[in-house]
């Protein structure tokens, strides 16, 4: 019988009504004791690592649960994460870069309603995350709502409902059905993970609306080393606001500038238009494509954790792991 580590660090799945709102109270042993029927599946011991609505995660956290994978990783066959369904997608983007080529399952899984209440998805989900676990299915993904999904290419695309979760250019990994897991795709991995435990947090990010200016673009460049910037449509920035001067300044200084897309789906393409080709071809700023936002941000401060080396970061930007761009190559 394999052996499941099931790590807590709080959500809504771990949340109780207190009187300023839900808030994480329950600990992996209390949510474990809800699923009584997984013990026929696999052996599962308990970890509490943290017990924080999600909004409070930070970087810190995500090198805090790699030490934790990285410390108990010979001893168990896989991993449950349990957390807050608000940041979830960040969590599982920055664990795809910290532990890469992972032979075993590192599945993060929460809820939209709290294990104790009579309507809920916690115990499917914690049931399905475990099952999954107990799979030979490597990696980092999320399980929710009887769906797989790469860690690289998950967001959030639901405040309320049970199906959270979507997968952003990329089909799912795979569907549970009755508690079995249809896996349509299988994630490379190594014969051992490789760990890191380095991030440069230094990384902004500003989505564009109309009339925005380059003063934004100037006070996030003057303190962080790498600028995200949310365009519209296929990318581009107002050629009017003085933005191409503050990005050939910022790269000159050493800056890391990559242009994405506010759309969900289709990714960015900056040759299409006259106010994105030039980005791209006469200043060499980076492109997201088909990435989410989600890996962008973690992407950047596991790279930038490496290297500040502009044509470093760009070869390593442009390297796919755990499948999260596929356009450039």
């Amino acid at each position: 019988m394999k052996k499941i580590l099931l790590i807590g660090t709080g959500g809504t799945i771990a949340s109780e009504v207190t009187e300023s709102g839900l808030a994480p109270e329950l600990t992996t042993e209390q949510l474990l004791a809800h699923v009584p029927a997984i013990s026929e599946v696999c052996h599962v011991d308990c970890l509490q690592l943290l017990n924080l609505d999600s909004t409070n995660m930070a970087p810190e956290h995500w090198l805090a649960m790699t030490r934790c994978i990285r410390d108990n990783y010979d001893a168990y066959d896989g991993f449950v994460l349990t957390h807050g369904t608000d940041t979830m997608a960040y969590t599982a983007a920055a664990l795809s870069y910290l532990v890469q080529k992972s032979p075993k399952p590192i599945v993060l899984t929460g809820a939209q309603k709290p294990m104790g209440f009579d309507s809920t998805d916690s115990k499917i989900n914690l049931t399905d995350a475990i099952r999954c676990a107990a799979e030979d299915m490597p990696g980092v993904s999320i399980v929710f709502n009887g769906r797989v999904i790469l860690g690289t290419r998950a967001k959030k695309t639901r405040s309320k409902s049970f199906q959270a979760f979507s997968s952003i250019n990329f089909p799912e990994l795979g569907v549970l059905r009755d508690g079995v897991l249809l896996r349509y795709i299988r994630q490379d991995c190594g014969a051992e993970p490789v760990f890191s435990e380095t991030l440069n947090q230094k990384v902004a990010l500003m989505k564009l609306v109309p009339g925005t200016g380059r003063e934004q673009a100037d006070f996030l460049l003057e303190r962080n080393d790498a600028l995200i910037i949310e365009s519209f449509g296929v990318g581009g920035l107002p050629e009017s606001s003085g933005f191409y001067d503050c990005v050939r300044g910022a790269l000159n200084r050493g800056k890391t500038i990559v242009l994405t897309t506010q759309v969900e789906k289709e990714g960015s393409d900056l040759g299409v238009y006259h106010v994105g080709h030039r980005l791209k071809n006469d200043l060499g700023v980076l492109e997201a494509y088909d990435m989410t936002t989600e890996a962008v941000v973690a992407k950047l401060m596991w790279i930038l954790g490496r290297t500040r080396d502009p044509r470093e970061v760009e070869r390593l930007f442009y390297t796919p792991v755990a499948m999260d761009i596929l356009w450039p190559a």
